[in-house]
């Protein structure tokens, strides 16, 4: 989406990651938003608003008093003239005081005084977004109409300090702010989604387990695409390590055990998309001390984890639309038809992931691309080669076709 003729009033909050606001002015200018910033006390011991103004080029907003700005009440025209504000990053600090109603400076009198829609991009330590005081006024802010992206989890400047907290990265803010901005219709507003993805981890002792090659970057974008649809999109992930899609509510689990009560407690939904590559089995008891290599040969013995595809196909609270995927290495169609019917499904998604697939060295796990078959009662559609990102707005886009918005 181009944001030319947009205006993005851009609030930069005091913390580390500061620092990224200059790249997040860049790519915004880039797409031709036109971008003015006013920035905290706090923000200009990390950044200068020399180097925002050179980016930004345009003046840079620092004092609620000042005599020339505030000749004809600045911080009104300032709050009014946006099309959206932008707070990045969004400090503890910055969240309580919108939350409460202060405004002791520029960018909380901004805040308030706004009619305009608001965008914050949280970042700050792991503890203080736990907090719950944090939480109560992320609720209060929300029910505002205030919207979020991020934060992300990861490592924190503090050395050993990590979690969640991490500012989203420039382009998955400029993505929320497209998304905020675009005035395209929302085909899966209103409908709730579940979504599976990535891979699990089936414990044979504390530092061994039983997976797979899944990187989860398919059942990523696919969650991803059915947000900017407009869907309410719960994503229940196995262990990756890509960031969570944006404008998505991600449950975090290990195990197959723990994805299929998570997706159980989620019911019922108006569609589930299950591209998580479950494993079938675990091991029937996991040891409490790592196994010793060289005292004896272990023997595993294994058991069926439970089948969540089938478990919704055929649930009491079934979706609307229920869509599996099937990775094959033979007989893939085949074995894809016989899929559809044994799990209650309306449509699978099948794709060949052996090592003669002709998708690269890397294969469709773990790589950038995929082709895809769509198989459903009537008969089998065959996708091209593409990008994982476009057949999960292929996918999104049927899955809009066949849902629908609430009426």
């Amino acid at each position: 989406m181009s944001l030319y003729g947009k205006s993005i009033l851009l609030v930069i909050g005091g913390g580390i990651a500061a620092y990224k606001s200059l790249d997040l002015i860049r790519r915004l200018r880039e797409r031709g938003a036109s971008v003015r910033c006013v920035m905290t006390q706090a923000a200009q011991e990390f950044i200068t608003p020399l180097s925002v103004g050179a980016l930004s080029a345009d003046h840079v907003f620092t004092e609620l008093f000042d005599r020339q700005d505030e000749h004809d009440v600045g911080h009104i025209r300032l709050s009014r003239e946006a099309d959206l504000i932008v707070v990045a990053p969004a400090t503890a600090d910055l969240m309580a005081k919108l939350a409460a109603g202060l405004a002791n400076d520029l960018a909380s009198t901004v805040l308030l005084a706004s009619d305009k829609p608001v965008l914050m991009a949280p970042a700050m330590n792991p503890r203080m977004w736990a907090h719950p005081a944090t939480k109560r006024n992320l609720a209060t802010l929300k029910a505002d109409g205030v919207a979020f992206v991020g934060p992300n989890t990861g490592e924190m400047a503090e050395s050993g300090e990590a979690g969640e907290g991490r500012m989203a990265e420039s382009l998955e803010i400029v993505a929320a702010i497209e998304s905020r901005l675009s005035g395209a219709a929302k085909p899966l507003a209103g409908r709730k989604i579940i979504v599976t993805s990535g891979p699990t981890h089936e414990a044979i002792d504390p530092v061994r387990y039983i997976a797979n090659r899944s990187s989860g970057k398919q059942g990523h974008a696919i969650a991803a695409a059915l947000a900017e649809l407009g869907a309410e999109v719960h994503l229940v992930s196995g262990p990756v390590s890509i960031p969570d899609p944006h404008g998505v509510s991600v449950i975090h689990v290990e195990s197959a055990r723990q994805m299929h009560e998570a997706v159980e407690r989620l019911l019922p939904a108006d569609a589930g998309i299950f591209v998580a590559a479950v494993a079938d089995w675990r091991p029937q008891a996991e040891t409490d001390q790592k196994m010793k290599k060289g005292v004896a040969s272990p023997a595993l013995k294994l058991v069926e984890n439970p089948d969540i595809l089938a478990g919704v196909g055929h649930h009491e609270k079934r979706p609307e639309l229920v869509i599996g995927f099937a990775a094959e290495t033979q007989d893939v169609l085949e074995n894809a038809r016989k899929k559809l019917a044994r799990k209650g499904a309306d449509i699978i998604v099948a794709n060949d992931v052996s090592h003669d697939s002709g998708m690269g060295t890397g294969g469709v796990m773990g790589g950038q691309r995929n082709r895809v078959h769509i198989v459903t009662a009537e008969g089998v559609e065959d996708w091209p080669e593409m990008a994982k990102e476009e057949v999960a707005k292929r996918l999104a886009q049927l899955v809009a076709d066949r849902v629908g918005t609430k009426r």
